[in-house]
């Protein structure tokens, strides 16, 4: 049997995947419902918000406000909470390194903005284990779009059909079906286990660690 892992690429969303950054996501929408005098809502309810990209967010918290003026909003606050309101999940950091030391390529495909992205990988130390990150400002769309996706898969060099994409929403499931890639979740973010269940998840796991042994697992 080889010792070669079936998937040559892991591809990553990021927030309630690898981190939970809620609270940093929750402290910019309050800033800027702050700002329209609206008010401010709780972190559960902003958990079931995100997801679809950030003028999408904007959109439906504040419907009649311009969604690109409410996201300038958001970008000029967000670098002032994004560090400290985020925590990366247990096993992350051991995992990515398991996975980058089997010669396993990542990448991240979020539909949070890319330059959030690739800060908080520096801030976390974890930008060393990716080769891509995209962001719906990188791809011209945002995920369930596969756009990102298979630009990730085509600078890294590695078919679809070798690749693998881990998310924790419904949206997840969308773009890697539409991208023809396997998809994994985990329900640490914004989807419990029933609503990524009826999503028809390929495979649903507890964490990453537990992703990252299946895939180290798994030989082709």
């Amino acid at each position: 049997m080889s010792s070669k892992p079936r998937f040559l690429a892991v591809l990553f969303d990021y927030d309630g995947t690898l981190a939970d950054s809620y609270a940093a996501i929750t402290a910019s929408v309050n800033h800027v419902l702050q700002h329209h005098g609206r008010p401010i809502l709780k972190e559960a309810e902003v958990r079931g918000l995100v997801g679809h990209g950030l003028e999408n967010l904007m959109e439906t918290i504040l419907p009649g406000i311009d969604p690109r003026a409410a996201a300038r909003l958001y970008r000029e606050h967000h670098p002032s909470v994004m560090g400290s309101h985020t925590t990366i999940f247990p096993g992350v950091e051991e995992g990515l390194k398991a996975l980058r030391d089997s010669g396993i390529k990542l990448g991240i495909c979020s539909n949070k903005p890319s330059y959030f992205t690739r800060e908080l990988l520096k801030i976390f130390h974890l930008d060393q284990f990716f080769e891509v990150v995209y962001g719906p400002d990188d791809a011209g769309a945002a995920k369930p779009d596969p756009t990102m996706v298979l630009k990730a898969l085509e600078k890294l060099g590695v078919p679809r059909e070798q690749a693998l994409y881990v998310g924790d929403m419904e949206v997840d499931i969308e773009t890697g079906r539409n991208a023809g890639v396997e998809t994994w979740v985990v329900p640490t973010g914004s989807a419990d286990v029933a609503t990524l269940q009826a999503a028809r998840a390929q495979r649903l796991f507890p964490g990453i660690s537990d992703i990252v042994s299946e895939v180290l697992a798994a030989k082709s």
